[in-house]
């Protein structure tokens, strides 16, 4: 299983707690010619105690996603918010983190209506794919996965599976790339802070801006820039960088109590509490506990 060395743009998102052992996840990208449709796949594993539970916090990437589980087979659209998922028992799940442009093919229509939202696999994609289709990928993911969840050989069949289902979708339209672009601008440029950066690079008007990735994700071009520096604060604070007034200021707030207030409305925590876990101090205590 791929193990990254260090933190990388799937871990910023998510907000582990570094003395939550219940869990591994294998991350890897697709192949070549998919890369305009699926950004990567993931493969968590867990076991969990007996009558205990480990909740998964994740501030998701403005994509849609594709997991399928040895219980469930689902399409999520975006969570505008905090994203939870409860571990309990033991088990698996094989999932695919979009490209921007793509919940938008696999549906059959905007997105919009998904913001938030999940369902049945086969329920999702009804409007682009045969039910037997979608019930044979399940299926065919069952059977790479059931013998050895744990197995770096079985996630890869797994994943490619997943893969060659998914091309049935390319080529990536022109919008579609498009919103990509725009993705893309935000979480890879720093200095993009505004609405109006984004409408001068594409050359487009903030309606325009708006309307396309209303469609296509669900969400505004104002969300898109407030998730990458929530993005960005969260990897900082785990790693004790940079001074809470310092990386307000880094991130284009007014003041560190602009981005406390921010970060505490979405992931329920003040930026304190959260680098709180990954401290030396915390990290014995939990060793400990």
């Amino acid at each position: 299983m791929d193990e990254p060395d260090s933190l990388d743009a799937v871990e910023r998102a998510h907000l582990v707690d570094p003395r939550d052992t219940s869990h591994r996840i294998g991350r890897w990208g697709p192949a070549a010619d998919l890369a305009p449709l699926v950004r990567r796949y993931w493969v968590p594993t867990w076991s969990v105690p007996a009558g205990q539970a480990a909740e998964q916090q994740v501030l998701q990437y403005p994509v849609c996603l594709v997991v399928v589980a040895d219980s469930y087979a689902r399409f999520y659209g975006v969570q505008p918010g905090l994203s939870r998922t409860t571990l309990r028992g033991d088990g698996w799940a094989v999932g695919v983190m979009l490209q921007p442009a793509a919940g938008a093919l696999l549906t059959g229509g905007s997105v919009a209506p998904w913001t938030g939202r999940h369902a049945p696999l086969a329920d999702a994609l009804s409007a682009t794919a045969p039910s037997h289709d979608v019930d044979a990928l399940v299926s065919g993911v069952r059977e790479d996965m059931a013998p050895a969840p744990t197995d770096p050989g079985r996630q890869r069949a797994a994943t490619d599976r997943v893969g060659a289902f998914l091309r049935r979708y390319l080529p990536v339209d022109e919008e579609g790339l498009l919103v990509n672009a725009v993705v893309a601008a935000v979480e890879e440029d720093p200095d993009v802070r505004r609405v109006s950066q984004l409408c001068e690079r594409f050359a487009t008007t903030e309606r325009t801006l708006q309307r396309l990735t209303r469609r296509r994700l669900g969400l505004s071009p104002k969300w898109l820039v407030q998730r990458r520096r929530l993005h960005e604060a969260a990897e900082r604070l785990r790693e004790h960088r940079t001074p809470l007034a310092d990386l307000a200021a880094d991130l284009g707030y007014a003041d560190e109590s602009h981005l406390s207030r921010d970060f505490r409305r979405v992931t329920g925590m003040t930026p304190g509490a959260f680098a709180a876990r990954f401290s030396p101090a915390d990290a014995r205590d939990g060793a400990r506990g």
